[in-house]
C-alpha cells in the first residue's frame, strides 16, 4: 500500500531498465567526484586559483580541493619543483590512495622552464619523480586550458578497466 502515488514516476520506473557493468559504474563515480590535492609553488598556481572563483566554477566538474593527500585522488602540480621540494612531492603522491592521477601544469613543472639550464637545483620535469597522466603546457596556462586538461583526464578515467583484485 502506497499512500502517495506518483503515476508518472511509477510508469517510467516500471518501463525502464538500467544496464551497466560494475566497471562502468565505478569509472562514472570516480570521474564525477575527483578530489584534488593542490601543489602549487609559483605563478602557475595563481592562475589555477582563479578556477575556484565564480567565473570558471571549478566545482561543476565535481572537483573538490583537499588539503590532505589521504583524501585526494588527483594531484595538480604547478610551478617550479626544486631538489629540496622533490622528496615532499613524492611523499604526498605516495600517501594518496589508489587510483591516483597527476596533472602537471606550466613549463617549469614539465621541463624546468626558464630555470632548465641556469639552475642546478631545478627538477627538469616532474615525470622524473612521479608518473604523469596529463601535461598542460603554457607559462602560465590559462584557466580554460586547465579545464581542458581535466576533461582529458575524465575521458581517460572513463575508459579505464580494473581487473579483479582478489587475493589468490
Amino acid at each position: 500500500m502506497n499512500l502517495i502515488e506518483f503515476p508518472l514516476v511509477d510508469k517510467i520506473i516500471t518501463n525502464s531498465v538500467i544496464s551497466t557493468t560494475l566497471n562502468d559504474l565505478s569509472n562514472w563515480s570516480r570521474l564525477s567526484s575527483l578530489w584534488s590535492l593542490l601543489y602549487g609553488t609559483s605563478c602557475c598556481f595563481i592562475k589555477f586559483a582563479s578556477l575556484i572563483g565564480s567565473q570558471f566554477n571549478f566545482d561543476r566538474y565535481g572537483l573538490v580541493p583537499r588539503s590532505s593527500p589521504r583524501q585526494a585522488d588527483l594531484i595538480l602540480t604547478a610551478g617550479t619543483i626544486t631538489m629540496k621540494m622533490a622528496p615532499s612531492l613524492v611523499r604526498l603522491y605516495e600517501q594518496m590512495a589508489e587510483p591516483k592521477y597527476v596533472i602537471v601544469m606550466g613549463a617549469c613543472t614539465i621541463t624546468g622552464g626558464m630555470f632548465n639550464n641556469d639552475s642546478y637545483s631545478t627538477i627538469h620535469g616532474v615525470d622524473k619523480l612521479i608518473p604523469v597522466d596529463v601535461y598542460l603546457p603554457g607559462c602560465p596556462p590559462k584557466p580554460e586550458a586547465v579545464i581542458d586538461a581535466i576533461t582529458k583526464l575524465r575521458k581517460k578515467i572513463s575508459q579505464e578497466i580494473f581487473e579483479d583484485r582478489t587475493v589468490s
